[in-house]
């Protein structure tokens, strides 16, 4: 989804706050609020969220806590916060793959349009195309070489069908006629195991997920999706420098709550979220991964 997009979704998720400001928690926050993370621990949407949690308990003055709710390439967790009570104790982390799953997936338990509010982005960030050490081919022209040599036996994971890592991999075989065989899980961090284990060959990855293996030396990076190396990775080919200039691929990261939580509580959320991301601490390690503030 591009800026302009998601600017005309929030004009429209701003019809939604309808409710008085009388109606709205006066002492907001006066317990715990939950920050609902539809995909695995170790996930670029989950260091997020953890990140800005950690510093929205220290500025709101009550726990604020990450639930991993897996399953359905994301729908398991969306569907929760589209059901649950709007009052401003149940966030989500949204991230491209929730705004594309309407056009991927039949008969979704919810409207993505009428079902939320959008709180804030919070970070953008590229993907890097990341090989097992044993597979042979040391830069993208190789490895498109090696995958179209063996048709169908060159296995890419992904964090669920229907999410960023899917359709990445799908992508890199429409440009290059890679022809590889999609191999779904439960998130990334399941899919990064049997990658280093040599289950599946390639994933392509946001930068935070992979960056520790690719630092540890258990995975190497081919391509940065990006038309620009990455400060996290600047020994790294970007998409055009690899030769295959298609493969940009940039997704966002931010928070959504149900439709029709009160308005000055959104506000107040909106707030207290591009605080957090201004910090320099916050701004620096969000860099450092791989992320863009």
């Amino acid at each position: 989804m591009d800026r302009r997009s998601f600017n005309r979704a929030l004009a429209s998720a701003g019809t939604l706050l309808t409710l008085p400001p009388a109606l709205a928690d006066t002492a907001y926050p006066s317990k715990t609020v939950q920050v609902i993370v539809p995909f695995s621990v170790g996930g670029s949407t989950d260091i997020v969220a953890r990140l800005i949690a950690q510093h929205l308990t220290e500025s709101l003055g009550k726990p604020v806590v990450v639930d991993n709710r897996v399953g359905a390439g994301g729908v398991i967790g969306w569907g929760s916060v589209a059901r649950a009570n709007p009052d401003g104790y149940t966030l989500l982390t949204t991230e491209t793959s929730f705004a594309i799953a309407a056009g991927l997936i039949p008969k979704l338990p919810y409207d993505s349009r009428k079902d939320f509010t959008q709180v804030s982005i919070a970070a953008t960030v590229p993907h890097v195309m990341v090989v097992n050490p044993a597979v042979a081919a040391r830069s993208v022209r190789e490895f498109i070489d090696m995958a179209r040599a063996q048709p169908g036996k060159v296995f890419f994971g992904s964090g669920g069908t229907g999410t960023n890592t899917h359709l990445g991999g799908e992508l890199f075989n429409s440009v290059t006629d890679a022809r590889m065989t999609h191999v779904p899980y439960k998130g990334a961090s399941a899919v990064l195991a049997d990658l280093m284990s040599g289950q599946v060959q390639v994933m392509i990855s946001s930068i935070p997920t992979a960056l520790p293996h690719i630092r540890s030396g258990k995975l190497r990076a081919l391509m940065v999706t990006d038309d620009k190396r990455s400060e996290a990775l600047p020994d790294v080919p970007s998409a055009p420098e690899a030769g295959v200039p298609e493969m940009l691929m940039r997704f966002w990261i931010g928070f959504a709550a149900p439709a029709a939580t009160p308005a000055p509580i959104v506000e107040r959320l909106n707030r207290e979220i591009v605080a957090v991301v201004k910090k320099p601490q916050v701004s620096k390690l969000l860099r450092e991964q791989g992320l863009d503030p």
